[in-house]
């Protein structure tokens, strides 16, 4: 099997570079790399300050970039695109800030879509060293040490995590990728993992590959977090026959006891006081995205992260 690497990308700067730099170790080569930028003049600025050029030259492989206006990106539907230039037979989805860890990324991603039941794998997040003491633990209960083959039978055990999927590294077999439709467009947000119940749903599965790491992490702000989280139940909303059947809230609960107890063992009850006001601020968003509906189009524009997703599908609305 081959496959081609895509990665939307939106004023690229010295962690893209370093990430073009690591896919050139990689043990397993790469077909093709396709960029999907965002704002040409931004893509013109970043090639002036980083060496972003040189490092496409030293490639291992072709590329192909395409721009993208930003009043037309969506994260479904920008991916599809980049999956729609691609022949290969896995399309491997990366973010522009995450950097393989080793030159064995792309090799232990491949390994489980050897299985013609396996629809995608993705790897496991470690976190950057600027990351806080919370993001870090909370980088340990999501993405484990332990790899898992996820299907339909795993839903009493493991609940809404059956369906977790990440587009920050993630691969997918393209027969079924295409087969089921591919991503989800328009789509706020979690358009991978959307794809991920689809594909289990169908009786593929979802393997997460603990071996195949990214170093990648967020030290999100509590409005950060708010708007993240109105974004997160937006998409929620709209997808019932998903989070009806699993809810996510228990999920959620069980990763902040987790996060206080580790507080503790570790001695530092104080930082509980930064847990709970980013919880406050993941609870507050959520709770405003669950009823989103209610709010004015001027108070949506002021909770999310994606304000061109509000914008394109209101236009389309007011047509």
């Amino acid at each position: 099997m081959n496959v081609d690497v895509i990665v939307p990308t939106y004023q690229p700067n010295g962690t893209f570079c370093l990430l073009l730099q690591k896919l050139q170790e990689q043990t397993f080569l790469i077909h093709r790399v396709i960029i999907l930028n965002t704002e040409e003049a931004l893509w013109r600025e970043a090639v002036e300050r980083y060496p972003i050029e040189k490092a496409l030259e030293l490639l291992p492989c072709p590329y192909e970039l395409y721009h993208i206006p930003k009043e037309e990106f969506d994260h479904g539907g920008t991916r599809l695109f980049g999956a729609k230039q691609s022949e290969a037979d896995v399309i491997l989805f990366m973010t522009q800030d995450a950097v393989p860890a080793d030159a064995h990324l792309v090799e232990q991603l491949m390994r489980p879509l050897e299985s013609a039941d396996t629809a995608a794998s993705y790897a496991r997040q470690l976190p950057r060293e600027d990351c806080s003491i919370v993001e870090r633990y909370t980088r340990q209960f999501n993405y484990p040490k332990e790899s898992r083959k996820k299907g339909k039978e795993d839903l009493p055990a493991l609940g809404i995590k059956t369906f977790f999927c990440s587009d920050v590294c993630a691969a997918y077999r393209r027969e079924i990728f295409e087969k089921l439709g591919g991503f989800e467009t328009p789509v706020i947000f979690n358009e991978d993992m959307f794809f991920a119940a689809k594909a289990i749903m169908e009786g593929y599965y979802v393997y997460y590959a603990a071996e195949a790491m990214v170093i990648h992490s967020h030290n999100y702000s509590v409005r950060q977090q708010f708007c993240r989280n109105f974004d997160l139940a937006v998409s929620q909303t709209q997808h019932p026959e998903i989070f009806e059947r699993v809810r996510s809230e228990e999920e959620g609960m069980r990763l902040v006891k987790s996060t206080v107890r580790y507080l503790c063992s570790i001695g530092k009850p104080y930082l509980i006081f930064h847990l709970g006001m980013q919880c406050a601020g993941k609870y507050a968003g959520y709770f405003m995205g669950k009823r989103h509906k209610k709010l004015s189009r001027k108070q949506i524009l002021r909770c999310t992260m994606n304000r061109d997703y509000w914008v394109k599908i209101w236009k389309e609305a007011d047509k």
